[in-house]
């Protein structure tokens, strides 16, 4: 029986260091695929995106009770390469979304562009219809015309929600590499003591919780 513990905290240990591996290498693998993919946008950020410039910006476009996460780290004239660049930048864009719309979010806004004229109640808080029947018609398609703050909220949207998946992939990734060097560590130890004959000796070394018990250790050879 002994023998066959022996043989299974090896088998352990060679199954544990197999995958911290294989989660550490798929973890730099993720990190990497994140850092390229990122690079191959060209992503700069703006001037103004530091935290100081962009409250300034924010306060004279008279939107600042609007936002609510303000960055803290600065991406002005930095490449945007890696997880946690992504995600202050789409930050900024947040802010520059909102200074687009007046402060409003998407579903503040109507559908289309309200024709002059149109009454209150058909009116959305930040601006636009969603009545189709007083949307500003396009003369040449004949088509209610889109509300373009709006579609900027959109875009933005989606461009910032793309920047965040980044971030969430790039922390994954790391976490992944913290789990496979704990792996790799658990395997190590498990092999040491299987190697080291540590199962041999059935003698527990807190002895001290033994006597507590009122019992007393008892020491057998092999």
């Amino acid at each position: 029986m002994r023998k066959a513990f022996e043989i299974g905290g090896l088998v352990a240990a060679v199954v544990l260091i197999a995958f911290g591996v294989a989660a550490v290498a798929m973890g730099f693998n993720g990190r990497s695929t994140v850092g390229t993919n990122l690079k191959n946008e060209y992503i700069v950020g703006t001037p103004d995106m530091t935290p100081s410039a962009i409250k300034a910006e924010a306060q004279k476009a008279g939107i600042t009770s609007a936002v609510k996460l303000w960055p803290s780290t600065s991406v002005a004239g930095v490449t945007i390469d890696n997880g946690a660049k992504a995600r202050a930048f789409a930050e900024y864009m947040h802010i520059h979304a909102l200074e687009a719309t007046h402060g409003f979010t998407y579903s503040q806004m109507g559908i289309y562009t309200a024709k002059p004229g149109t009454p209150k109640a058909q009116l959305m808080p930040g601006g636009g219809t969603d009545n189709a029947a007083y949307a500003l018609v396009d003369p040449q398609t004949q088509q209610p015309v889109q509300n373009g703050a709006r579609n900027v909220w959109v875009t933005e949207t989606a461009l910032s929600s793309a920047l965040d998946m980044s971030y969430m992939a790039d922390q994954l990734s790391l976490f992944g590499i913290v789990v496979g060097v704990a792996l790799l560590l658990s395997g190590f130890g498990f092999g040491i003591l299987a190697v080291g004959g540590a199962l041999r000796n059935p003698t527990t070394s807190l002895t001290f919780v033994t006597k507590w018990f009122g019992g007393t250790p008892t020491v057998r050879t092999a």
